[in-house]
Parts: C-alpha cells; structure tokens; sequence
C-alpha cells in the first residue's frame, strides 16, 4: 500500500490554521481580567465586569441573543427622529442611497436638518422614532461621533434597528428602554467634521455593526423614509399608547397647538380614570 504524500502547500496551511484555532482558544477573553472572588449568590458576587481595559464594550459583529431579541418592546408605531412626528420643520440634505462622487459611494442615510440651514439646528433634540432598547451608545470613530442604536421588534417578531449619528450630545445610556419620542441626543457635527445634521439610519438586523456612511451595496440598510411611512402604524388623529405616560406626566398643561380636541378628549378621559 502506498502512502499519499500531501502536498507542501496543505501542510503549512494545516499548520497555520491550528497554530490560530490553538491562539483563539489559549487567548480567553483577556489576559488583565481580575480573578473571580465570590460567586456566592447575584446580590454579592464580586466579579469583574468583564469589559476590556479601556472600559468600552466591543460592538463590531456583536449579534443580539434570542434572550436580547424577546426583551425588545414592540414597537407599534414609528415617527420622524426630527422636527415634529410627520418631519415637519426638517428637510432632507442628502437621501438614501444618493451617489456621493466625492465619497465615492452611496448614501446609507438620510441627513436630517433643521430648516434653517447650516448649523441653525445645533443642539436641536433628536428623538427615538420608536419604542426600542439602546444597543449601542457612544463614538465607534471620530468621523461617526456620537452615536446611538436602537433595536426595534416588529409584531411579527423581525428586528429592525434605528441609528443616531453626528450628536453633538447622548442622553440615553446602554441597554435602556426607550418611548417613541424620547430625546435620546441632540444634533451635531461630528467633532466639527460636518455643518450640524443628523445622519439616520434605517437597518434590518439582529447584530450591531457601525458600517460606513457611503457603500457600493445596500448590505442590511434600507430606506429610512418609506420605512417610517410604511409602519406609522396609528391613525394620525390620535397618540399611540407608548406617548400618554409622558403626556400625563408634562410639567405644563398641552396646549391646543400641541393637541387635536380628539387627542384632549381621549386624555381627559385618562386623567378621569386614573382620578
């Protein structure tokens, strides 16, 4: 019987791929954590958090657990992360998947600005477009600046995701829940990379993954715009459930501005019951 000699290629290869598989596995998750003391019980564990050394936690290709996915609250109706609900008092600078020759590739947003112009919408809130959890919340690179992701769960259970990015400010931390229509920033610059605005994102996916601002390929991002027309999901004369508690709970009385007579007749017969 005659042995098969294998090729020198296959052998340095093979050799390569089990010198890595050997460094992945004898690496652990960092070789500074400091050792475990007490496990004894989840009220006096006194373990570390198990963050790298520089305190942030690392996003990239991070995919959301089945047990992250069902703690999503669902969302039932989406609005505009600027101006009023509809986007009223905002324009688009540069629309999804705009060709970008400069940057040589598409548009992966929308830019938002205030009507204004330029950096008249500095500091303006930028709010969450709906009932979501934060999965990212901070700089991921200069260029992006501070920027947040929620995480959005459908009734049919599929995950989409709303990204934040250029704040000049974060107000919400990682993890939390989030309203439709919660202040969750505010517009920036990016570091003073660009005139303020915000740029929104859009994206079908069960990971967080910054990406770029400009692509070749659409990958998981879709239309912001037609996606927030498509799931509205509430008629336009009445306020989904998820805005009455922050309604109720205002420092100052609505105003008629603010309100239809059908949205105050259906908060004061709230404010009736909870009497």
């Amino acid at each position: 019987m005659s042995i098969r000699r294998l090729h020198p290629l296959s052998v340095i290869v093979l050799t390569l791929t089990l010198a890595l598989v050997g460094w992945l596995v004898f690496r652990g998750p960092s070789s500074h954590l400091p050792e475990v003391e007490s496990l004894a019980n989840f009220q006096t564990a006194d373990a570390p958090l198990f963050l790298p050394e520089d305190g942030q936690p690392r996003f990239r290709l991070h995919q959301l657990s089945a047990w992250d996915r069902a703690a999503l609250p669902e969302a039932v109706r989406f609005d505009a992360p600027m101006g009023a609900a509809n986007g009223a008092l905002t324009y688009n600078a540069q629309p999804f998947w705009e060709m970008n020759e400069a940057r040589g590739g598409h548009h992966t947003g929308d830019d938002l600005n205030g009507i204004g112009g330029m950096n008249t919408d500095l500091g303006d809130p930028v709010t969450a477009v709906a009932d979501g959890r934060v999965i990212y919340a901070g700089e991921p690179s200069p260029g992006w600046g501070n920027t947040v992701v929620l995480a959005h769960r459908l009734a049919d259970g599929k995950v989409l995701q709303s990204m934040y990015a250029h704040m000049h400010e974060i107000t919400v931390p990682l993890g939390s829940l989030v309203a439709r229509d919660q202040k969750i920033g505010t517009v920036g610059t990016s570091n003073g990379y660009y005139p303020a605005h915000l740029h929104f994102e859009m994206r079908e996916s069960d990971g967080v993954d910054m990406g770029a601002g400009y692509s070749s390929f659409p990958l998981n991002r879709i239309d912001p715009e037609e996606a927030i027309l498509e799931l509205r999901g509430a008629p336009e004369d009445r306020p989904a459930a998820a805005v009455l508690p922050s309604a109720l709970q205002r420092d100052q009385p609505w105003n008629l501005i603010e309100l239809s007579p059908e949205d105050a007749a259906r908060l004061g017969e709230i404010m009736q019951q909870k009497e």
